[in-house]
C-alpha cells in the first residue's frame, strides 16, 4: 500500500516579488475585463514551462491567496500537465519532480475545502495517466486493493483518474483497461456501500468503454460486467436501464460473435438471480429479452445423420441453442412465473405453428426450459399444454418428435405426482407409440426416456392397470432390439428400453413377479455377453435393470437367479479390475451390489471381500484442482470435466468432476452396507471410518459429505460389537471433526445432516462420550446458532423495507426462515440427545444457551421460535428432573399460556410439556397440573380438535391428562376427569402417545376400575372397539409389550361367554377382524 508522503523539503526562497507578480496576473486571468484578460493571458504563455508548476504549486500551497486565484492556479495546473507533459515535466530535476508528487499528494489530505480538494484530485489523477498510463489501470485492474488503509485518502484521485482514462479518445485501449480496473476496484469493494455510491458515475463510463470494445472484438469489459451483475448487482442500480439497453441491444446484434452476444444476455440472466426484485421492475427489457432467448435457440444447424446416430453427442455448450435454453429456465426461476409466463405464452404458441421445424423444436423446448421457474402458474393450464405437446409426437421431422419426447419427460419430472395422476392414460399410450417410431433411433431412445421419468414419480397404484400392455411393448421392443444388437450394433434403444423396463419394476414393485421370468434369461445374456468397450453403457445399465427387478420382485423370486447374478457381478468385478476410471459401469455395478445386500441380508456378508476393494478405490478418489487465472482457464475450459468457481482478482478456482459422481455413489453404498450388515460389516468400521472423517472437510461435492455424516453413526452401531473401548477410539476420530465441522460448514442442508448426525452419534455413545473441551466448544457453536437465527430474522425484516420488496421476494425470504428454522430443529436435537445421555449434571453448562431460549418463547417470537423453544424445555423437564424446577419461573407460564395458542404446532409442544411435568417433574411442578387441566380440555372439546392440521396438539392434550391422571391423582378430580378421557379415546396420529394412553388404559383394566368398566362392565364394547380402532390404526407396533397386555384384556373378555357376544356384535366387520389380528399377534 502506499505510504503517507513526508513533508516536502523547504524549497529555496523565491524572489517574493515574482510570486506577488504572479498572483496579480492570476488575478489578471480572472477579470471580467476582456482587454486585461486577453493581456495577461499572453503574458502567461510567455512563461517558462517549469517556472509555470513552481509558481502555479505555491499559489496552491498559499491559503492567503484569495480562493478564487487558488481554484484558478489549480485549473491551469491541470491544463499544463493535460496539454504540455512532455515538455514541461520531464525538464524538472528527478529531486523537483519527487517534490511536485510528495506536496500534491500531501496537499490532498491537508486541504479543507471540497471544492479546492477536488481540483487537486484532478491534476494528481492528470499527471498519474501521464506517468502510468496503461500502467495504473493495470495495476489498479490486477491489484484493486492496492492502496490498503491510505485508500479513504486517495478516492477522489482514484476516481478521477479513472474517469479521465474513459474519456481518452486517442487510445482505445488505455479506455478498455480503465473500464476494467473500474470494474475491479468495484468488485474489489463491494460490501463498502457508500463507495459503490461514490463511484456509481463511473458506470456510464464503463458502458460506452464496454460497447466501444466489443466491436472491436475485446469482450474483457464485458466479462467485467457479467462479474458485476453477479456480485455487485445494486452498483448497477442507478444507471440499470442504460445497462439493460445496452447488453440487450449487443445480445440481439448478429455481427458480434456468438461468445458476445450470450455474454451480453448473461449479464440480464444474473440479475435475474441476483437482484430478481430490482429487475422485475424493468418489465419492457425481460419483455425484449425472451424472445432474444427463443431466437438463440432457433439457431440450430441441418444434420442428416441426426435421427439414427447411435452416440449421443455432448450437447455443445457454446452454442446459441443451449445457451439460449439455459438462459429462459434461470430467468424464469429467477424471476418467477408469474412475471414470464403471460411474455413467453404468445411466443412458443406462435413457434408451435411455424412451417419451420427448428422454430417447432425450440418451441417445444423452451416449454421443457420454464415448467421449473412457471411451475405454480403453468399447473392451471397443464391440460391445454399436454394436448398441445402430444400432437408433435407425430410431427413430420424427427427433432420436434424428440423435443415433445423431453416436454413430456421435464413435465413428468416438474409436476409429479400430479402430471402422473392426471395424464397417465394420454401419456403412456403415446409414449409407447412413439417408441416404436421406426424412422429415428433418437426419438424412440427419446420416448423410453421420457416414460422413464414418468413411471420414476408414477404412483403405484397408477402404472398398475397399464402393466400388461407396458410389459407386451417394451418385451417386443426389448426383442427386436436385441436383433439389431446383434445385426448392426446399434445400442441406443436398447439401453434406453432396458432402464424403462427397471423403472416399471421400481415402481410396481412384487406386481412384477408374473413378468420376471420373461426378461431375465435376456438380460442375462446382455450382461454375459456385451463385453466389447463400446458396450460398457449397456451392460452397466442391464446389471441396474437386474438388481432392481431383484428388489422389486423379493428374494423369494430372486433367489433362482441369485447365484448366476452374483457369479457374474464377480467375473465382472475380477475380469475388469482394470477397468478405466472413466468406465460406466463402476457406478452401477457399486449401485448393483448395494442392491444385492438389500435383497440377500447377511447372506451378502461373504461376498464383502470382493466387493469392498473396487468401492474403497472408488470412495478414495481425488480429484484434480487447479487454481487458475483467467487466461489458463479458458485454454482449458475445451478440456473435458472441469468446473470452475470465480474467487475475483481474475483467479477461478477449478475441478475436475469425473470421478465425483462415482465418489458419491462409492460413499452411499458404503453406507448403505453399514445400514444393512449392522455388526456384520464390523471387520471394514476402521478403514471405512479412516476414509470418511477427513472427507468431513471434502467440499467439493456436496453428496458426498451428505453421504459421510450420515455414516457416522451408523458406523459406531456396527463397531459397538467389538466392545465399548473399540467403539470409543472410534468416536474420538469421529468427535472432533464433527464438532468443528458444525462451526464452519456453510451450505445449510449439509450443516443439518451434519447436526443430525453428530445427535445421532451421542444417543449410540450416551453419557461420557463428550470431554470438557468438546461441552466448551460446542456450548460456544451452538450459541453462534441462536444468535445467527435472531440475527436473521432481524435481516429479513430490513429487506422487508427494501425498495425493491415484492411478493416473490417475500417466498425467498419464507425460504430462508424455513431454513433457518430447521437448523433450529437440529440445535433441538443436539441439546435433546445430551440432556437424555447427560441428565442432569449437564444443566450448569446448558445455563450459557438459557437466555437465548428464553428469548425463543418469548410471546412476539414467531411461532417455530416458541414450538422449538418449548420443546427444548420439555427435554429438560423430561431429562433433567427434578434438577429442571430452577428454571421454572423462566418458562412454566410461557408454557402454560401456550397450550392454547393459536398454532397448533405451540399447542402440541407445550401439552407434551405438560405430560411430561406430570411424568417425570417431582413434587415442584404438582401445583401447575390442575392449572392446565381446564386449559387442556378447551382445547380437546373445541370444535375443530380433530382437524387435521389439530389433531397431533388435540391428542398431546389427551396424553397429558392421561399422564396426570396416572403419575400425579392426588392433585385432581380422577373419578370425575376419567369418563371424559375414555370418551376421547383412542389415539391414533402421534403413535408415542398411543402407547401411554392404551398403557394406562391397560393399568385401568387390570385393576377393575369400576369407573372404565361401568355398571355390569357396561364400558366393555367401548372398550373393545377403543382397542380394534387403535389396531386398524397401527396405533401400536406388535412387538410392542402393550400389545400382549391389551390382548389378554380381550381374552378375559372372550372367557365370559355371553357378555363377549354381545361385545362382538356391537363392532363392526372391520373392528372384528382388528381384534382378531391383535390376538394372532399377540
Amino acid at each position: 500500500a502506499l505510504s503517507v508522503p513526508p513533508s516536502p523539503p523547504a524549497r529555496p526562497a523565491m524572489a517574493a516579488a515574482e510570486q506577488e507578480q504572479f498572483y496579480a496576473l492570476l488575478g489578471n486571468l480572472l477579470s471580467p475585463d476582456n482587454a486585461v484578460r486577453k493581456q495577461a493571458e499572453e503574458t502567461y504563455e510567455t512563461i517558462p514551462g517549469p517556472s509555470k508548476i513552481t509558481y502555479l504549486l505555491q499559489a496552491i500551497r498559499n491559503n492567503a491567496t484569495p480562493e478564487e486565484a487558488r481554484q484558478m492556479a489549480a485549473v491551469l495546473l491541470r491544463r499544463l500537465l493535460s496539454s504540455a507533459f512532455e515538455e514541461v515535466y520531464p525538464a524538472l530535476s528527478p529531486e523537483d519532480q519527487t517534490s511536485v508528487k510528495s506536496e500534491l499528494l500531501l496537499f490532498i489530505q491537508i486541504e479543507v475545502q471540497s471544492t479546492m480538494r477536488k481540483k487537486i484530485c484532478d491534476i494528481v489523477a492528470e499527471l498519474a495517466r501521464n506517468l502510468l498510463g496503461t500502467s495504473f489501470n493495470l495495476i489498479l485492474w490486477n491489484f484493486p486493493g492496492i492502496f490498503g488503509n491510505q485508500q479513504q485518502h486517495y478516492l477522489e484521485v482514484i476516481k478521477r483518474m479513472l474517469v479521465q482514462c474513459m474519456q481518452d479518445q486517442e487510445h482505445p485501449s488505455i479506455k478498455t483497461l480503465s473500464a476494467r480496473a473500474a470494474a475491479a476496484f468495484v468488485l474489489a469493494n463491494e460490501l463498502n456501500a457508500p463507495l459503490l455510491k461514490h463511484f456509481a458515475d463511473l458506470l456510464p463510463g464503463i458502458l460506452q468503454a464496454l460497447n466501444d470494445s466489443c466491436y472491436q472484438n475485446d469482450d474483457s469489459v464485458l466479462k467485467s460486467l457479467v462479474e458485476i451483475a453477479d456480485s455487485v448487482p445494486k452498483y448497477l442500480r442507478p444507471h440499470l436501464e442504460a445497462t439493460l439497453q445496452l447488453t440487450l441491444k449487443l445480445c440481439a446484434d448478429t455481427s458480434l460473435s456468438n461468445m458476445q452476444r450470450q455474454l451480453a444476455l448473461e449479464v440480464i440472466v444474473a440479475l435475474s438471480e441476483t437482484a430478481a426484485a430490482m429487475l422485475r421492475k424493468h418489465t419492457n427489457i425481460i419483455a425484449q429479452a425472451i424472445p432474444q432467448m427463443l431466437a438463440m435457440m432457433v439457431d440450430l444447424e441441418e444434420d442428416e445423420d441426426w435421427a439414427n446416430a447411435d452416440e449421443l453427442a455432448d450437447d455443445d455448450f457454446d452454442s446459441n441453442a443451449v445457451a439460449g435454453e439455459s438462459a429462459l429456465d434461470r430467468m424464469a426461476c429467477g424471476l418467477g412465473g408469474k412475471l414470464v409466463l403471460p411474455m413467453i405464452k404468445e411466443h412458443i404458441m406462435q413457434m408451435l405453428q411455424n412451417p419451420d421445424w427448428k422454430y417447432r423444436h425450440a418451441g417445444l423446448m423452451a416449454l421443457s426450459a420454464i415448467g421449473e421457474g412457471c411451475h405454480q402458474q403453468m399447473e392451471g393450464i397443464l391440460n391445454e399444454i399436454v394436448n398441445f405437446v402430444l400432437l408433435f409426437l407425430q410431427d413430420p421431422h424427427p427433432r420436434v418428435r424428440y423435443a415433445a419426447c423431453n416436454a413430456i419427460g421435464q413435465m413428468a419430472t416438474d409436476f409429479a405426482p400430479g402430471f402422473q395422476k392426471k395424464f397417465h392414460e394420454k401419456v403412456i399410450g403415446a409414449l409407447l407409440q412413439t417408441m416404436e417410431d421406426q424412422g429415428s433411433q433418437r426419438v424412440q431412445a427419446h420416448a423410453a426416456a421420457a416414460l422413464i421419468n414418468f413411471t420414476e414419480d408414477c404412483p403405484k397404484s397408477l402404472l398398475i392397470p397399464y402393466l400388461d400392455n407396458l410389459v407386451k411393448h417394451l418385451h417386443s421392443i426389448m426383442v427386436i432390439k436385441l436383433q439389431e444388437l446383434i445385426q448392426k450394433g446399434t445400442k441406443l434403444v436398447l439401453e434406453q428400453v432396458v432402464t424403462s423396463i427397471a423403472s416399471v419394476a421400481d415402481t410396481v414393485e412384487e406386481k412384477f413377479v408374473p413378468y420376471y421370468d420373461l426378461f431375465m434369461p435376456s438380460l442375462k445374456h446382455i450382461v454375459e455377453n456385451a463385453v466389447q468397450k463400446e458396450l460398457r453403457l449397456l451392460r452397466g445399465k442391464t446389471i441396474e435393470c437386474i438388481s432392481l427387478i431383484g428388489l422389486a420382485v423379493g428374494k423369494e423370486k430372486f433367489m433362482q437367479d441369485a447365484s448366476d447374478v452374483m457369479q457374474l457381478l464377480l467375473k465382472t468385478q475380477t475380469d475388469f479390475s482394470d477397468l478405466e476410471d472413466d468406465d460406466p459401469q463402476i457406478s452401477y455395478m457399486i449401485s448393483a451390489w448395494a442392491r444385492m445386500c438389500k435383497i440377500l441380508g447377511k447372506e451378502f456378508q461373504q461376498y464383502l471381500p470382493v466387493v469392498m476393494g473396487p468401492l474403497m478405490k472408488t470412495a478414495s478418489i481425488k480429484p484434480e484442482v487447479a487454481l487458475l487465472d483467467t487466461q489458463d482457464m479458458e485454454n482449458m475450459s475445451d478440456d473435458d470435466g472441469w468446473e470452475f468457481v470465480s474467487i475475483g482478482d481474475q483467479q477461478s478456482f477449478g475441478i475436475k468432476t469425473a470421478g465425483l459422481e462415482e465418489k458419491a455413489t462409492a460413499c452411499q453404498m458404503l453406507v448403505c452396507y453399514a445400514k444393512e450388515l449392522k455388526e456384520g460389516f464390523v471387520e471394514y468400521t476402521e478403514q471405512v471410518v479412516k476414509l470418511m472423517v477427513p472427507l468431513l472437510k471434502f467440499y467439493f461435492h456436496d453428496d458426498i459429505l451428505l453421504k459421510n455424516y450420515t455414516s457416522m453413526p451408523l458406523l459406531l452401531e456396527c463397531a459397538r460389537v467389538r466392545g465399548p473401548e473399540y467403539l470409543t477410539q472410534m468416536w474420538h476420530f469421529m468427535c472432533d471433526a464433527l464438532i468443528k465441522a458444525i462451526g464452519t460448514e456453510p451450505e445449510s442442508d449439509v450443516l443439518s445432516e451434519i447436526m443430525h448426525s453428530f445427535a445421532k452419534c451421542i444417543e449410540v455413545m450416551g453419557d461420557g462420550c463428550l470431554n470438557s473441551e468438546h461441552f466448551e466448544e460446542l456450548g460456544g457453536i451452538l450459541k453462534e446458532k441462536l444468535e445467527e437465527h435472531f440475527k436473521n430474522q432481524e435481516l429479513r425484516q430490513v429487506k422487508r423495507q427494501d425498495e425493491d420488496y415484492d411478493e416473490q421476494v417475500e417466498e425467498s425470504l419464507q425460504d430462508e426462515d424455513d431454513s433457518d428454522v430447521y437448523i433450529l430443529t437440529k440445535v433441538s436435537d443436539i441439546l435433546h440427545s445430551i440432556f437424555s445421555s447427560y441428565k442432569e449434571k449437564v444443566l450448569p453448562w446448558f445455563e450459557r444457551l438459557l437466555p437465548l431460549i428464553v428469548n425463543l418463547i418469548c410471546p412476539h417470537r414467531p411461532w417455530p421460535d416458541r414450538q422449538w423453544g418449548l420443546c427444548i424445555f420439555d427435554d429438560i423437564v423430561e431429562h433433567c428432573s427434578p434438577g429442571s424446577f430452577k428454571y421454572a419461573e423462566y418458562f412454566l407460564q410461557p408454557m402454560l399460556e401456550s397450550v392454547c395458542d393459536n398454532s397448533p404446532e405451540v399447542r402440541q409442544a407445550a401439552a407434551y410439556g405438560v405430560g411430561v411435568m406430570a411424568q417425570f417433574g417431582g413434587e415442584g411442578y404438582r401445583p401447575f397440573c390442575p392449572e392446565a387441566l381446564p386449559l387442556l380440555v378447551r382445547v380437546i372439546q373445541s370444535a375443530d380438535a380433530k382437524a387435521k392440521e389439530n389433531v397431533n396438539a388435540t391428542e398431546n392434550c389427551i396424553s397429558a391428562i392421561g399422564k396426570i391422571m396416572k403419575f400425579k391423582p392426588d392433585c385432581i378430580n380422577v373419578e370425575e376427569v376419567l369418563p371424559h378421557w375414555l370418551s376421547w379415546l383412542p389415539l391414533h396420529e402421534d403413535k408415542e402417545e398411543a402407547i401411554h394412553t392404551f398403557n394406562y388404559l391397560c393399568d385401568l383394566l387390570e385393576s377393575n376400575n369400576p369407573i372404565v368398566l361401568g355398571p355390569n362392565n357396561s364400558n366393555l364394547p367401548r372398550i373393545l372397539g377403543i382397542i380394534a380402532d387403535g389396531e386398524i390404526h397401527e396405533a401400536i407396533k406388535h412387538e410392542d409389550p402393550c400389545t400382549k397386555r391389551l390382548a389378554n384384556v380381550v381374552r378375559q373378555v372372550q372367557t365370559s361367554g355371553g357378555l363377549w357376544t354381545e361385545c362382538i356384535s356391537q363392532l363392526n366387520a372391520d373392528q372384528q377382524a382388528a381384534i382378531q389380528e391383535l390376538l394372532n399377534a399377540a
